[in-house]
């Protein structure tokens, strides 16, 4: 089960313009690399996109949601998982399967050395965690959720076109 935070943790006001602007980007062919994922919105039901970081541990790929109550990770809950995750012009659909808290304690652990440095800064200078150190994200188990990114049918990897 989820824990509550004991406080409210918003991300940085600057945080869905630089969104758009490294969408745009990615638009007109830059940021090949950028991952975004793409989700139906819990209410309007349009198609919201957001870049994210990905990282890969014992050959799966993970999702953090970087801050309590994120709105893609609200998203993924209410269309039960189904996604579709691209970078540069692959793009896979992806089944999201949140991990217990036990189980997304040691990949939190490891997040801040894979997922460069921005990320976790963010969420310190939002006060999510006191420092970027493995144990102060494992500490976020059952605040901060952790998705598993499945890939349902592995022989379609990589087919969907943007």
């Amino acid at each position: 089960m989820r824990k509550v935070p004991t406080g409210v943790v918003s991300p940085p006001r600057w945080l869905k313009p630089m969104n758009k602007i490294l969408m745009a980007i990615r638009r007109v062919g830059g940021m090949k690399e950028l991952s975004v994922l793409t989700v139906v919105g819990r209410t309007s039901g349009k198609r919201r996109s957001t870049p994210l970081t990905v990282v890969e541990v014992d050959d799966e790929s993970y999702l953090l949601e970087g801050f309590p109550g994120a709105d893609w990770a609200r998203n993924v809950r209410a269309a039960r998982g189904e996604a579709d995750l691209s970078v540069g012009r692959t793009t896979n659909r992806v089944r999201l399967v949140e991990l217990t808290s036990a189980a997304a304690e040691p990949i939190l652990r490891i997040w801040p050395a894979r997922a460069g440095t921005d990320g976790p800064k963010i969420m310190k200078d939002a006060g999510v965690v006191d420092e970027v150190t493995p144990e102060a994200f494992a500490a976020l188990a059952g605040t901060c959720a952790v998705f598993r990114i499945d890939f349902p049918d592995r022989s379609l990897q990589g087919t969907i076109d943007d």
